[in-house]
């Protein structure tokens, strides 16, 4: 099982997560909300809640490609998933990510509104 770790505090994560959620309708995703201090986190939660983290098959992944195992786990985001297996596509995807997380401050405050 694919264990994805978010940030419930967080409002535009909680919105992501409910999505992904509904989307996963096999139950193949774990969704552990880190901000909950009694949640098993396997890294350091500063880390954890500074970006996206899943575990997929034991082995740790942050940003795009965590996000790109999520979507794998999901039938209808599998496609875009496999497609983040190559390595132009997961880069591209993590600059991206990195540039969606200079902006993600202002979209939590517009979020939380």
């Amino acid at each position: 099982m694919l264990r994805v770790f978010y940030d419930g505090q967080c409002p535009l994560c909680r919105r992501e997560i409910a999505a992904m959620r509904r989307l996963d309708k096999r139950g193949a995703i774990a969704f552990v909300d880190i901000a909950d201090p009694q949640a098993s986190c396997p890294i350091d939660r500063k880390a954890a809640l500074a970006r996206f983290h899943a575990e997929e098959d034991g082995q740790m992944l942050s940003g795009a490609a965590a996000f790109a195992a999520m979507w794998r786990a999901i039938p209808l985001l599998r496609p875009l998933g496999l497609a983040a297996r190559n390595r132009v596509v997961l880069n591209l995807l993590e600059r991206l990510y990195l540039r969606f997380l200079r902006v993600r401050p202002r979209l939590q405050r517009m979020v939380a509104r």
